[in-house]
């Protein structure tokens, strides 16, 4: 990417304990984040995708702060955000926010739309001249496409799509640099999908923004993001540039992921590979060893049938395969790359 660095992330870790008994004993902990590195540059688009419960949604309040880490870092602006006290993590709130998945329950139903958007300015009086907040609301409004005289009605007089408009109004409305973008259009109808990431490419076009997309449609992610990076129980196991992780996929589980993907064509979705996977998804509370995704992988298995000690044991890095198609991260200790086409 041309544009600069402004976001690193270094083997973040999140371990939600389970408490039991009377007295609330700790008994274990599920692993929601296990060891997420990647990096951000200004004005580009990282899809992150998986299935439910891999981590996504955990991995985006990590990096707003709305979570603490076990462990682990985030960079912003070259300022280490989970050290910052005070003013300064005030001012790094500003440039990181965040667009909610629900817009039927992210937005406060006895509140105005004036309200709702101007509530940021209650916090940050100084991003707008006293006495322009009315106007800066109904510019930012405006700029999603809403109508600027409907400042004064409530949530429920709204749309689903309407609504999530209002949602990225007041995400953009201290101009941040980042955006986090969890599942934003998943509760939306499909024609409305389209209207909402429409409306966000547009944004980023405007105000240079960067956003962090969260979702698992694998088709929408394809056709906003610059990067796209695949979780699977709380780890990145291939990360790469959009043509890269569609046309050669690397990691089994990518591969499964995109044979799932359903196809319009009757004649096409005939000739695809379709890769059905064994067993469930383990739970985070009890992950695997190694790789956690060796029990359900083809490539674990050696030619006596035996799970690889490879996979069992040790947990692969995220690097470039030299076998690769094209070089992008996976972490896969047998990759082996499908042609381009296979699944999509």
């Amino acid at each position: 990417m041309s544009g600069e660095v402004i976001l690193e992330a270094r083997d973040l870790v999140k371990h939600f304990p389970i408490k039991a008994g009377v007295i609330k004993r700790t008994v274990g902990h599920v692993r929601a984040v296990d060891g997420v590195s990647f990096d951000l540059h200004a004005g580009e688009t990282l899809g992150v995708v998986g299935e439910s419960g891999c981590g996504k949604s955990t991995l985006g309040r990590l990096l707003l702060r709305l979570e603490e880490p076990t462990s682990g870092s985030v960079m912003f602006d070259g300022i280490d955000m989970y050290k910052a006290t005070g003013s300064a993590m005030r001012k790094l709130r500003r440039d990181i926010q965040i667009v909610f998945q629900d817009p039927y329950t992210s937005l406060n139903p006895r509140k105005t739309v004036g309200d709702i958007v101007g509530e940021p300015f209650d916090i940050h009086p100084e991003v707008v001249p006293k006495g322009g907040r009315r106007k800066r609301v109904q510019e930012l409004l405006d700029l999603v496409g809403l109508n600027p005289e409907h400042i004064n009605r409530y949530p429920h007089q709204f749309s689903g799509g309407q609504r999530q408009r209002i949602g990225v109004a007041r995400g953009i409305a201290l101009n941040p640099k980042v955006l986090v973008c969890d599942e934003p259009v998943s509760a939306l109808d499909v024609s409305v999908q389209a209207q909402v990431v429409n409306l966000l490419e547009k944004l980023q076009h405007e105000l240079n923004l960067a956003y962090i997309f969260i979702a698992h449609d694998l088709a929408v992610v394809r056709h906003i993001s610059d990067r796209v990076a695949v979780m699977y129980l709380g780890r990145i196991v291939e990360l790469g540039d959009e043509e890269q992780i569609y046309d050669h996929p690397t990691h089994p589980y990518t591969q499964a992921l995109l044979s799932a993907v359903p196809v319009p064509d009757p004649s096409v979705a005939g000739q695809r590979q379709q890769i059905r996977l064994s067993g469930d998804v383990p739970s985070p509370a009890n992950p695997p060893s190694g790789c956690h995704f060796h029990t359900r992988c083809w490539l674990a298995s050696g030619e006596d049938g035996d799970a690889r000690p490879e996979c069992v044991d040790d947990v692969p890095a995220l690097i470039d395969r030299p076998d690769g198609v094209t070089q992008h991260a996976c972490a896969c200790h047998f990759a082996a790359p499908r042609e381009a086409g296979a699944f999509v």
